[in-house]
């Protein structure tokens, strides 16, 4: 069963890139479009267990959870409108492997909050960036316009881990139906802003249009996250996170199979760089877990402050 769902969650994330990208190329819908109605969507979804259970808890959420929130829905809409309009403008293996930097860009804010890792993270981090200018080095010599859908991806990566650190700030306290139906809310909300602002249609699309939306909320959103969550509760989070990194191989593999897309031989070695650096950065957060266990029993040393885990469920 448990082999079943991993199959299913790795699926459903790894067609979010490959169903947007042919959504966009297809159809009259815009990048905040997709982005819109997949938040309102997950928001209402997430809003009615929540409400009929205990509608009391969206009433006694506290000024430092509901800041956090915000935060949140406010790096989520970012990452949104970075990470839709890079698979316009690049191809949706890079787009996909890096935005996936999410948990490399956590460790690097942490760096900057004074967390000390380990070497193997450290190492790991080196790896995954190396891909990055593998990818960006690459695209700038067949054309701006890719590399600058490599540097918004890029950029999706850093606000999904900015999502991840303020969501788990507001979790602490929060149950996850009550976090997600505001965090998707506002989020919504504010793409919806920026679509007027940015003067993007959220509706009135073709038939097509609409399917495209649905497939992408259904696979990407309900199904793949979904299934990941129920795999948290059986299964070790580590473990759940290196399954996770299989949607960077699963969506060059779609996107080749389905949308005819060929790169270069070094965007592939990027790639690769990526996942093997990221699936370093999870590992090492193993071995900080057991050295920390061992210093508990009295058998290790100190080296430094307790590291947070890495490895977060994505957004896409």
């Amino acid at each position: 069963m448990n082999f079943f769902l991993a199959a299913l969650g790795v699926l459903g994330v790894a067609s979010s890139g490959p169903l947007i990208a042919a959504t966009l190329g297809a159809t009259s819908v815009s990048a905040l479009a997709i982005a819109f109605w997949r938040n309102a969507i997950g928001a209402a979804v997430m809003a009615a267990p929540t409400l009929i259970r205990e509608p009391t808890q969206f009433g006694r959420v506290t000024k430092v959870e509901f800041r956090w929130s915000v935060l949140a829905a406010v790096a989520l809409a970012l990452h949104f409108a970075c990470f839709i309009t890079s698979l316009q403008l690049t191809s949706v293996a890079a787009a996909t492997a890096l935005v996936c930097l999410q948990s490399a860009w956590i460790a690097v804010f942490q760096l900057f909050r004074g967390t000390r890792h380990r070497w193997q993270v450290l190492a790991g981090l080196g790896i995954a960036f190396a891909g990055v200018v593998a990818i960006t080095g690459f695209d700038l010599g067949t054309s701006p316009e890719a590399l600058l859908g490599d540097l918004l991806a890029v950029a999706g990566g850093a606000l999904a881990g900015l999502y991840t650190l303020a969501g788990g700030k507001a979790r602490q306290s929060m149950s996850t139906g009550t976090y997600t139906t505001l965090c998707y809310g506002m989020c919504a909300a504010l793409v919806a802003l920026l679509a007027l602002l940015g003067g993007q249609p959220l509706v009135g699309f073709e038939a097509a249009g609409w399917l495209g939306i649905a497939a992408i909320t259904v696979c990407a959103q309900l199904i793949g996250h979904t299934a990941f969550n129920h795999l948290l509760a059986t299964m070790s989070p580590l473990l759940v996170s290196m399954i996770i990194l299989l949607e960077i191989p699963g969506a060059a593999l779609l996107a080749a199979f389905f949308l005819q897309e060929v790169l270069p031989a070094g965007t592939y070695a990027g790639l690769a760089l990526i996942l093997v650096g990221l699936a370093v950065v999870v590992l090492g957060q193993k071995s900080g877990r057991g050295g920390r266990r061992g210093r508990a029993a009295g058998t290790g040393n100190a080296d430094g402050p307790p590291e947070r885990p890495l490895a977060e469920l994505g957004t896409d």
